[in-house]
């Protein structure tokens, strides 16, 4: 259950950010070109059929990243499917690939109405099952705003497509950046939805405006229970946040973009403000909720963020590495290690995979990229337990 007080372990957690910032200029590298070639494919992704997800503990990369699915133009979410596989959005198309547990790739359909441009398009993805229709839901920009749909999907297996879409929630006001995208339901199973504030600063201090915000809605997208404001508004003063993900403990974690200075990675409460437009990064403000962790933007431009056990795994665009979040233990340990720096080029989006690996989704395609041949592609890296 998301509570409005903080993780008790993060009580420290503003003490260590100058720690923190040190550790990461140390440790962060300039990140080359990429591999000229994509990592060897494997013939199957693999099945869901595994123990239990880990309760905590902190986790590492096991092992080379191998590719799941190749050939992908602009990819920006992924989700898994129950039955294997897994579906992946294409940000400037529009399509929603079907990645079959055999390997092939074909289209579930596109999402009518996608309007892309600059950074806007298809966006994030997330899986809803109620009452025994189970439904896609997708965050997109459209003609005149972002918005929320959802579709329920038909057929299965090889027949797997989309139905008509049924709007979840509009009116989120849309630019060329900071268009946010992020959906996912949480354990408490509401939706949570990342916007950015697309291009107007003060509306991200705006409580009237559902930009710059992460929201919590209902699967039919009216403003969850509880609500800090009474509205569909969750936490504010974000710049653009484009990730979401729940420690062990029921922790929501999210990756935000800044601009000139640092990139954060914060625990995300009810009724939080994250400071921006004031503030970049700490402030020691008690008016703002102070980040966990910083990045300069060359070293991360984070986008997606996955949780496994105790670890939060950060993807970044333009520092092209995963960041290594471990979160464990009586309080936290803020020291993040970078990994693949530069070898697999941009990295849009992570997920903790069902069975128990880590998926991640390059971004080469996207324009600001170098594609290899190949690219973008799902890669599958194991993952291992920690002492």
């Amino acid at each position: 259950m998301i509570s409005s007080s903080p993780d008790r372990r993060l009580a420290g957690a503003v003490a260590v950010i100058g720690a923190v910032a040190s550790v990461l200029m140390m440790t962060a590298c300039t990140a080359g070109a990429p591999s000229d070639a994509v990592p060897a494919e494997t013939r199957r992704a693999p099945s869901v059929t595994v123990s239990a997800p880990p309760v905590g503990g902190a986790f590492a990369l096991d092992g080379a990243p191998v590719t799941l699915a190749s050939a992908l133009e602009a990819p920006w979410s992924v989700v898994p499917l129950p039955e294997g596989g897994a579906l992946i959005s294409q940000r400037d198309d529009g399509r929603v690939r079907h990645l079959l547990p055999d390997g092939t790739v074909r289209d579930a359909g596109t999402v009518p109405g996608v309007v892309s441009g600059g950074e806007s398009g298809l966006h994030g993805l997330a899986l809803h099952e109620a009452s025994g229709v189970r439904w896609l839901y997708a965050y997109h920009g459209a003609a005149d705003d972002n918005r929320v749909v959802r579709m329920p999907l038909t057929g299965e297996n090889s027949t797997l497509a989309l139905g008509a879409p049924d709007v979840v929630f509009s009116g989120i006001a849309r630019a060329r950046t900071h268009n946010g995208g992020r959906i996912a339901f949480g354990p408490d199973g509401f939706l949570y939805v990342t916007t950015g504030d697309a291009g107007d600063r003060a509306s991200a201090q705006d409580e009237a405006s559902v930009n710059g915000k992460i929201l919590r809605l209902t699967a039919e997208g009216a403003p969850a229970p509880g609500n800090p404001f009474g509205t569909a508004v969750w936490s504010l003063g974000h710049r653009n946040v484009q990730g979401l993900a729940w420690t062990a403990s029921g922790t929501l974690w999210a990756s935000e973009f800044g601009q000139d200075t640092w990139d954060e990675l914060n625990v995300i409460r009810a009724g939080g403000n994250y400071g921006w437009p004031e503030v970049e990064g700490a402030a020691a403000d008690a008016r703002f909720v102070d980040p966990v962790a910083v990045w300069t933007p060359t070293d991360a431009s984070p986008s997606g963020v996955a949780a496994v056990g105790d670890t939060v795994f950060v993807t970044g665009l333009r520092g092209e590495r995963l960041w290594i979040v471990d979160t464990s233990g009586a309080s936290l340990r803020a020291d993040p290690r970078a990994a693949l720096v530069g070898e697999q080029g941009r990295l849009r989006d992570a997920v903790a995979a069902p069975d128990g690996s880590l998926w991640l989704l390059t971004g080469n395609t996207d324009g600001r990229g170098a594609p290899r041949p190949g690219d973008d592609v799902l890669l599958r890296i194991g993952l291992s337990p920690t002492p």
